[in-house]
This record gives structure tokens, sequence and C-alpha cells, in this order.
């Protein structure tokens, strides 16, 4: 079915995201980027169902499957609100890449800070693939593709998204001012450019995590406790996802033995349900 969606990338992109309701385009309503309703009314949009499907919907096929059950004639440009899901930026490019990777167009989840929809520079997740014709990575941004970005979302400069390794280390040096750095959860500076070193560096090799699933001494609780050992670690990390292609085989055996970038924890299972390793 995905083999069978347009070749363009671009008109790929636009279905994708006619299927999809930001939880924060929900909850503001008719207002705001939605005011000439470009995402639909949100009036129509059933009461009773979750107002973000991200806890249930975490991967390509469940997204794929629910927007099936919903909708059987598949991706539509028409769908209507009441048929679309409700997922946040992570799902969005996940889907994206799949149906890329489907018709084999080499295709990477990329995680950093967007510092185009609003004041400061905001958590987000976002798309590149790879253009045999220009030998080069392409980067989009689908969930934000209907937008008003004052750029191409399909082609983004390299310097109008902030990378998660740019934003860590010019924090770390003193070049960049923390405060201009959010999650979406309101909180700010270097623990979720942590997160966020995190979730890209696992899409970079193929593991797009979900929002809670991170390394365990990376949460809140336990942020405050770290030294400065750990930020070096990770400072070595960035310096090699600053060039992911160059330093891949680099960044593979980072993966395949650094055990405390790669053990998560999540909501149900911690360090200690994990095999034992020293830090």
């Amino acid at each position: 079915m995905l083999q069978k969606l347009p070749e363009d990338i671009r008109k790929i992109g636009i279905l994708v995201r006619k299927q999809i309701i930001h939880r924060v385009t929900l909850r503001k309503g008719n207002i705001g980027s939605n005011s000439d309703l470009r995402y639909g009314d949100m009036d129509k949009f059933p009461w009773w169902r979750l107002r973000c499907d991200d806890d249930i919907l975490p991967t390509a096929s469940a997204m794929i499957s629910e927007l099936m059950r919903l909708d059987k004639r598949g991706f539509v440009p028409n769908r209507p609100v009441e048929n679309k899901i409700v997922v946040t930026c992570r799902c969005v490019s996940i889907l994206t890449a799949s149906i890329l990777k489907s018709k084999g167009i080499p295709c990477r989840v990329r995680s950093g800070f967007a510092p185009y929809f609003f004041e400061g520079s905001w958590d987000h997740w976002i798309n590149q693939y790879w253009d045999k014709k220009q030998k080069r990575w392409i980067t989009i941004d689908v969930d934000g593709c209907l937008e008003d970005l004052g750029f191409d979302p399909f082609d983004i400069p390299p310097n109008r998204f902030d990378w998660a390794a740019n934003t860590w280390l010019g924090i770390r040096k003193n070049n960049l001012n923390e405060n201009n750095f959010i999650n979406a959860g309101g909180y700010r500076g270097l623990m979720p450019a942590m997160w966020e070193i995190f979730y890209d560096f696992h899409s970079l090799m193929n593991n797009e995590i979900i929002y809670f699933h991170n390394p365990n001494y990376s949460r809140i609780s336990e942020f405050n406790k770290l030294k400065e050992k750990d930020f070096k670690e990770i400072d070595d990390l960035a310096e090699l996802m600053l060039d992911p292609d160059k330093n891949f085989q680099d960044l593979k055996k980072i993966w395949n033995t650094k055990k405390k970038f790669r053990i998560l924890s999540g909501g149900l299972i911690e360090d200690k349900d994990h095999v034992k390793y020293r830090c």
C-alpha cells in the first residue's frame, strides 16, 4: 500500500500531514495557524477519543493500522477530522521514514530543536532522506509542512534547525543561551538537550525511541546527580554526531559497547531490571 503512494517527496509529506492532527492543534482548536481550518474543524473531533495517540501508536505499523481502521480509503487528502490520528512530530517522522523506506529511499529520523514555530527553540523531530542525484541528505519537516515557516520545509537550510549535538555542545561551551532551548514539558537548557542527544543517537541507529524511554541517569530525578565525567562522555558522543556519516563506524562502536547509552528505562522498567553493567 505504501509503495503505491506518490513518488514525489513533497506530495508524500503533504499527504501524510493530512492524516494527522498535532495534539497542540487539537488543544488550541480553530485559532492561530488553524484559524483557516487548514487542519480541519477541531470542533468535530470526537470528545471521547484520546487527545494524543502517541502512547498507543508508537510504531508506523500501529499508526497505519489505526488510519485504515478509521478510514478504509487509506492515505487520502480529504480525510475527515474525526478519522485522523492525534500524534506529535515524533510519530509523523517515523511514519514518513517508513513510507520512504518502503519505496527504497534511504530515510532517517532526526531529533533536535526547531526555532521556527514559537519564540525560543523547541524540541522537535524531523527527517532526512538521501537524494541520489544530489548525493546529499535533504532535511524535511513533514509535521510543519503546512505552516508558513519562511523557508521550504522539504529542503530545510542547515542553519534553520538546531541539531541536538550542536545544541548540547553550544550550551556546554557557553556559546548558546540554555534558556532558549525548551522541551514541550517546559524544561529548558542542558537537561532537555541531553534527552535530544539520546533521541537523535538512537534514531541514527535506526531505533526511534519514545519520549519516556531514555537512559536512567538522564531522568529528571537523576540529572542533578551527574558528574563532570558524565557530561564529558556525552560531549564525546555529540562531537561524533556533528558529522554522523563521517563518524558512523565510531557511533556504531559506541552503540554496541557503551551500555549506559543504550540501556533504556521507562515507566515500568529501570536499570535494575536490566543486566548488570559498570557505568
